[in-house]
Formats: structure tokens, C-alpha cells, sequence
């Protein structure tokens, strides 16, 4: 996915095509280098307590993390992810990430997760920047 020619539009447009994003319903509202917005409906997405399943909130919250640290060069993939849960959730869901710290090997990215206005989950990761792969055309 990496290639200094591949723009902002472009890459926002990949990550909103694959499968697993497409799967859950995430979409990416707003993203620039280092920092994303996505949203997701949580319905179909409930746990027992017809609130919404940790693992979904996790996704969110992972995606955002995934596209913030991919908008520009180089790609970085994650290390280490943790997230904490602070209250149940039921509705529309958005997940905010932003850089928050760097050097020349790794990244660490803050995600906060709403419903509406209330925080429901944090986030952190860790992302490790790799070497660009040769392209194959």
C-alpha cells in the first residue's frame, strides 16, 4: 500500500474497500497523516446485554489506529494494542486517533472511542515503521 504517488483520497478509499472494514461497517469520515476518524453502526454487532460486543469497539478503535498510522510514509504496522472500556455503548460509534508521540522506529497513537458525546473506550497502540516493499508491476 505504501507509495509516495498513492494520495490521501486513495488511500482512505483502500482502507474503506477491504473486506473486514466493509464487513463491520467502519468507514472512515476524516484522515490525514497521523491522525483518523471512523465511524461504525453498531447494529448486528450486540453482545448478550444488547450492548455493543468489546470485539467490535476493539475493531473500531484498531481501524483507526491502522489508518492513522498508514496515511503517509513509511507503513507501519502494529506491535502492541490495549484498550479500556469505560462505559456500554449502544449506538452510532466514531473512533478518533491521533499521534501522540514518534522516533524513527516507532509510533504511538491515543484512540478515543464515542457514542455521540460520551467517551465509551480508549486505545492505545503501537506501531512499528517498515521498510517499503519493492513493487511488483
Amino acid at each position: 500500500m505504501s507509495d509516495d504517488s498513492v494520495g490521501p483520497e486513495e488511500r482512505i478509499e483502500f482502507f474503506n474497500s477491504t473486506p473486514f472494514a466493509r464487513l463491520l461497517g467502519m468507514e472512515i469520515s476524516a484522515a490525514g497523516p497521523g491522525w483518523a476518524r471512523v465511524v461504525m453502526d453498531s447494529h448486528d454487532k450486540g453482545n448478550i446485554n444488547r450492548k455493543v460486543h468489546g470485539g467490535a469497539i476493539f475493531a473500531l478503535a484498531d481501524q483507526a489506529f491502522g489508518i492513522a498510522a498508514n496515511m503517509e510514509d513509511p507503513p507501519e504496522v502494529a506491535v502492541s494494542a490495549s484498550i479500556m472500556y469505560l462505559s456500554p455503548a449502544a449506538g452510532r460509534l466514531e473512533a478518533v486517533a491521533k499521534r501522540v508521540g514518534e522516533d524513527s522506529r516507532h509510533s504511538l497513537y491515543r484512540v478515543e472511542v464515542f457514542e455521540g458525546d460520551r467517551l465509551v473506550a480508549t486505545f492505545e497502540g503501537t506501531g512499528i515503521k517498515t521498510a517499503r516493499e519493492p513493487r511488483t508491476e
